[in-house]
């Protein structure tokens, strides 16, 4: 009898509270104590792909984008210095990095704000964009800390003695070699702006953001909350169905 695979039982335990919120966004009717809905719709998935839902779904992936390829550019540097061992005291410039994980998103976007109004852009997207960094470039970094080391020095090395031109090493060597861990900062860079909620708040001036449109139906409307939050959890479900198939892949 052939054994189920290692990783079924924690997947069914991910999969049914998804299952319960793909039922709750197709339900128009679900009163206990009845187990399953009375009368099904899709009034829910409507309401978010419509309207200022859909107008924040968009919002929130350009700045997520927009958010992720800064803080790669910005985080890619820092990384390879802390990494390569090039300060004398790497603990405190690490400390200052991780400071702004410590402190609220919306202690830090109620600050960044009052510069962001003296510069004349505030509620704008490059402004959410700008706040977003605050915390995507501390995980980038940290992530990207994992892919530079002396591996890479090593292969970098050997690309340099055969000649090769420090764009086609970059080309050829560095980025095929960091390319797991510059795609995992990568990912977690964008959820951290896709989900950002505190720092859109206090710098968005009301522009909608996905977090934002999604808190309010969550206590008013459950099945266009359900709706939105499967919108909400696409890109990691998206990212974590490419990671699967990517490990079954033969070596």
């Amino acid at each position: 009898m052939r054994r189920p695979p290692a990783g079924t039982v924690p997947a069914a335990l991910v999969a049914l509270p998804l299952l319960a919120l793909v039922v709750r966004a197709v339900a128009d009717a679900w009163r206990a104590p009845d187990l399953l809905p009375t009368d099904l719709g899709l009034r829910g998935v409507r309401a978010a792909l419509s309207g200022e839902a859909a107008t924040a779904t968009g919002n929130s992936a350009l700045v997520a984008a927009a958010t992720t390829a800064l803080a790669l550019l910005v985080a890619w540097p820092a990384a390879r210095v802390l990494a390569e061992r090039r300060l004398r005291r790497p603990g405190p410039v690490l400390v200052l990095l991780a400071a702004p994980l410590l402190v609220p998103g919306y202690a830090i976007g109620t600050g960044l704000n009052e510069w962001l109004i003296r510069l004349g852009v505030d509620g704008t997207l490059p402004a959410i964009v700008l706040a977003h960094l605050t915390f995507a470039v501390p995980y980038a970094t940290l992530v990207l800390l994992g892919g530079f080391g002396p591996r890479l020095t090593a292969l970098e090395e050997m690309a340099h003695t055969a000649g090769l031109a420090p764009r086609r090493r970059l080309l050829l060597v560095t980025l095929p070699a960091a390319a797991p861990t510059v795609a995992a900062a990568a990912l977690l860079a964008f959820l951290v702006s896709w989900s950002d909620y505190g720092t859109s708040l206090a710098v968005g001036a009301g522009r909608p953001m996905l977090p934002l449109v999604l808190l309010p139906f969550v206590g008013t409307d459950p099945q266009i909350a359900a709706s939105l939050a499967l919108v909400f959890l696409a890109p990691a479900l998206v990212a974590l169905a490419v990671a699967v198939r990517a490990g079954r892949r033969p070596l």
